[in-house]
């Protein structure tokens, strides 16, 4: 199954909507690799990148919402950091063990709590900030 950039993922800022372009097109690299037998090869690439990407996208999220003085700013940003250590445990569970099925299936969720997560709490912040610059 492979997602889609569509409505439902927009949150109207153009940098965060290019971010979340980046990630579903990450996602759904790794989805194509799985349903062609490939998807251990790409779960190292996979890790790398959503390690790199968790740090600066959340960063620049954090960033917009303080400028926007985010109300419910101090939940979001734990929801980060609880997404920033499942992907570090992810991250030290592949050194340890290599690729498996196990971690394909864990990106794999990963996803779709990422998923969620655009369409609840970053539609929130990005109604925040249209909201606030009226």
């Amino acid at each position: 199954m492979a997602y889609d950039f569509d409505k439902t993922l927009e949150t109207g800022n153009s940098l965060i909507d290019s971010q979340h372009k980046e990630l579903i097109a990450a996602i759904n690299s790794l989805l194509e690799a799985c349903s062609q037998g490939k998807g251990r090869e790409e779960v190292k690439k996979t890790i790398v990148f959503l390690k790199n990407y968790t740090d600066k996208h959340f960063g620049d999220e954090e960033v917009l919402q303080q400028k926007y003085k985010y109300p419910d700013i101090v939940n979001h940003k734990k929801l980060h950091q609880t997404f920033k250590d499942d992907v570090k445990k992810i991250g030290e569970e592949f050194e340890q063990t290599g690729t498996s099925i196990a971690i394909t299936f864990k990106v794999n969720n990963i996803a779709a709590w990422f998923i969620n997560h655009i369409k609840v709490h970053d539609k929130k912040v990005a109604a925040h900030i249209r909201e606030t610059q009226k």
